[in-house]
């Protein structure tokens, strides 16, 4: 087992890529044809495979998976949500996606500070409202709140969606803050 340097606070030894079973070897690979890296999220969830199964299932099926958002509309989620919680590894992580997905290295700065700056449709206004409110206040989402999104053009389909990327980023950030995970010094300069 070895540490992999800069992922996290805790003293968790993870295991070489050639200790873990081969699926997730695999994925490895792919994430580093794809990304050029592996995300320090998934070193850091390594120690522990099927946590690191689960983590990397569920984040795929939502980020990738079918759904009436595009992929940067759930990037903006996870931004908006990210910033709300003053998650420095998920701000920057997924400020690079939507810098990506946008083509606009001025909207992933503009959503990681404050996306109610940013030149956003009604659409998108409106899912991130929901998004932020579930982030401070969920207890407090009424029919109101939904139907806003309706309103928007959003389908029921689509509002449980938002509310899962907002959930997963909600719990994401938690446990990234709680344990001082640092993102990937690539992702940085990605996409500007």
């Amino acid at each position: 087992m070895s540490q992999h340097p800069y992922v996290t606070a805790l003293d968790i030894p993870q295991p070489s890529r050639a200790e873990l079973p081969e699926d997730m070897q695999k994925y490895f690979a792919k994430c580093d044809q794809k990304l050029g890296m592996l995300p320090n999220v998934l070193a850091a969830y390594s120690h522990n495979v099927d946590q690191l199964r689960t983590f990397s299932h569920f984040y795929n099926t939502l980020m990738f998976g079918e759904s009436g958002l595009s992929k940067l509309e759930r990037e903006m989620i996870a931004v908006a949500v990210s910033s709300t919680n003053q998650c420095f590894y998920c701000q920057v992580a997924h400020g690079a996606s939507v810098r990506e997905y946008s083509g606009d290295p001025k909207l992933g700065e503009l959503m990681v500070m404050n996306y109610r700056a940013a030149d956003l449709s009604p659409r998108q206004r409106a899912m991130l409202d929901f998004a932020a409110k579930m982030t401070t206040a969920s207890y407090s989402i009424g029919e109101p709140d939904r139907q806003a999104l309706r309103d928007a053009g959003f389908s029921d389909r689509d509002i449980w969606d938002i509310a899962n990327v907002a959930g997963f980023y909600n719990m994401t950030n938690r446990v990234a803050s709680a344990v001082n995970m640092q993102p990937n010094p690539e992702y940085h300069s990605l996409h500007r």
